[in-house]
């Protein structure tokens, strides 16, 4: 009797523990980026329905919180819309994780104003000098006599960094510039300020605020792929190593053609 409790406790015990690891590997968890949040809602919805036993958490918070998930072992993937920085790698590679980059979309990044400004074109220099802060009214461009309100991301955002880069050239954003953490909080912001400029992923756009063309082009699916749009970057999603198992299959699935076609109904840009 006493061996039969025994065996019959033993295998509550390995059957409890085969479920809790059937649990872990049935859960991904997809931390950072807000340009890649939509992209990724729209895959993990997708994903769920195609494998009902498979549950995912998605969280926000800029691309250098879901790179530093990676990291810390938090989550599965970590979303961005930039590369990894050499920081990052070092403190990764002091934790003992390797972070592998995998391109799932591109995007562009639009200069967004009040659905009531008459601007409808900036040039790169232009966006740079509204930025540092040396243009300050509306007029100095063609528009009308009103203050210009510069709103940007906050400096974990990976939008930030390539709004840096590419029209910046590294140099520092005006201190009176007002920040958001998210591309929804400059949407909102931007909708109700009149005299507001801000930039956002192009999946981001709406009727609640107007585009602006810089250098005579309009930001797009199609001026990105052909490089005429010259605010153009890739999204990524960073994993430990060369993914397994669910994370593996999740990747593939967003990299295949009806991955990428969600990609589109997001409102990014597909890679093919």
């Amino acid at each position: 009797m006493k061996n039969r409790i025994w065996l019959s406790l033993t295998f509550s015990a390995l059957f409890l523990a085969a479920s809790a690891t059937s649990a872990v590997a049935e859960r991904l968890v997809l931390k950072g980026s807000t340009t890649v949040l939509p992209i990724a809602q729209k895959i993990s919805e997708a994903y769920m329905d195609a494998n009902p036993e498979v549950k995912i958490s998605l969280s926000g918070g800029g691309s250098g919180n879901g790179i530093k998930a990676v990291i810390d072992s938090t989550a599965h993937i970590g979303n961005a819309s930039r590369f990894i920085k050499g920081k990052e790698v070092k403190m990764a590679v002091q934790n003992g994780v390797t972070p592998v980059a995998h391109r799932i979309a591109l995007d562009c990044i639009v200069p967004v104003v009040h659905n009531t400004n008459p601007v409808e074109n900036l040039t790169m220099a232009q966006l740079k000098s509204i930025y540092l802060g040396k243009i300050k009214n509306w007029k100095e461009v063609g528009g009308e006599n009103r203050k210009i309100v510069v709103i940007s991301r906050d400096s974990s955002s990976g939008t930030f960094d390539a709004w840096r880069s590419l029209v910046m050239k590294k140099k520092r954003v005006t201190p009176r510039a007002l920040t958001q953490p998210s591309n929804g909080g400059l949407v909102t912001q931007v909708a109700t300020t009149r005299g507001a400029i801000a930039y956002i992923a192009l999946g981001y756009m709406n009727d609640d605020i107007k585009a602006v063309q810089v250098n005579g082009v309009m930001g797009s699916a199609e001026t990105t792929l052909n490089g005429r749009y010259p605010i153009s970057r890739p999204l990524f999603m960073f994993t430990n190593g060369w993914p397994k198992g669910e994370t593996l299959s999740f990747i593939n699935f967003i990299l295949s053609r009806y991955g990428q076609s969600l990609v589109e109904e997001a409102g990014s840009i597909a890679l093919y």
